[in-house]
């Protein structure tokens, strides 16, 4: 699904809008810039204040021609050792790399001040687009980026209010398919595990969707969300153990990522349950190991290379000056293998 709004204003604010605010001449914001305390304390502070009030981001090219183009993309994604997001960036740089653009990559282990620093840096060498990862900003980052001449991507994650363009997918959407797929192969109690929900706004969705769902039939144990202390499949394995504990009717676990979920199913069989005869068990990433006889594991797939592809397709239509699709929504692909099949009894007196 696409979508077409107005674009955005495409000023951005400049040394002269900072010159006139602080009641300065643009050579004085210039030497401010380059070098403080050559400059009185009572101007450093006008300066200083006009700066932060209109979000104003130094040009580090603005010495060289002014048609000169940094042919440079700042791509920021929460982390560079999940395989989500790497596959996403590795098609959205052989996009952009055939047609003469390299990118540069920030991460920020899911914190907004880390993400604010990185679009500030990005900016001030003037690149040729900005890609973020989600919708959930701090302040300053979304006015930097609102004010500046420069088209940004928020990318695996749909929502109201973008900043600019759009491509992702609904994540309650995945735990609500997640949950309803446990409750047709017979599932009755079902658990959600997940890791940094207090930072990862999308895997918090998915549990929405989860909890969503469980409220909505009648007959199923209440939902329990459980939160592990790190995205890990040892953390998974810990927090699965734990809740067989206070769970003797645990027949089903939603898992936020794969990875937790490989760690739950390595305990399961150290511990002789049968997966799928007495619990089932659902991921989400659509991660190579899944596929494996050893995992054999549902998950649901998100579209990784699909987002780059569109990211890439996007940004370079708006800097080009062509009409682009500003909101674009994919689906997920859902991948149902032996951890839910529906092979023996969906409830059953648990081993080990």
């Amino acid at each position: 699904m696409t979508e077409h709004r107005q674009r955005r204003s495409t000023q951005r604010t400049t040394m002269s809008d900072v010159a006139r605010v602080a009641g300065v001449s643009p050579s004085t914001v210039s030497l401010f810039l380059r070098e403080p305390e050559a400059v009185s304390e009572a101007r450093r502070q006008r300066i200083q204040r006009a700066i932060d009030s209109l979000r104003y981001v130094p040009n580090r090219m603005a010495g060289a021609l002014a048609t000169a183009s940094t042919r440079v993309v700042g791509v920021i994604v929460p982390s560079l050792v999940n395989s989500f997001f790497a596959e996403t960036v590795s098609a959205l740089q052989s996009a952009l790399m055939t047609e003469g653009y390299q990118i540069l990559i920030g991460h920020t282990n899911y914190d907004p001040a880390r993400e604010e620093e990185l679009v500030r840096t990005f900016l001030s060498w003037s690149p040729s687009g900005v890609v973020l990862t989600g919708l959930s900003h701090s302040r300053a980052t979304r006015q930097m980026l609102e004010a500046s001449s420069v088209p940004v991507v928020e990318m695996w994650e749909i929502g109201p209010h973008p900043i600019d363009l759009l491509v992702g997918f609904s994540h309650a959407d995945v735990g609500r398919l997640q949950t309803r797929h446990l409750i047709e192969r017979g599932c009755r109690a079902i658990a959600f595990i997940g890791a940094q929900l207090d930072k990862d706004g999308r895997a918090t969705q998915r549990a929405e969707g989860y909890r969503d769902v469980l409220h909505a039939h009648s007959g199923l144990a209440a939902p329990e969300i459980v939160v592990a202390d790190a995205q890990s499949a040892k953390a998974g394995a810990g927090v699965f153990r734990d809740l067989l504990v206070r769970r003797s009717d645990l027949d089903g676990v939603v898992f936020s990522n794969d990875i937790l979920a490989l760690g739950a199913l390595m305990e399961a069989r150290r511990r002789g349950i049968d997966i799928p005869g007495q619990m089932r068990m659902i991921g989400f990433g659509g991660l190579d190991f899944t596929s494996s006889q050893v995992a054999e594991l549902s998950t649901i797939l998100p579209p990784r290379r699909e987002i780059g592809a569109h990211v890439a397709q996007m940004l370079l239509a708006r800097i080009e000056g062509r009409e682009t699709a500003e909101r674009i929504v994919l689906d997920p692909v859902p991948v149902y293998r032996r951890s839910t099949e529906a092979e023996g009894a969906a409830q059953q007196t648990r081993t080990g």
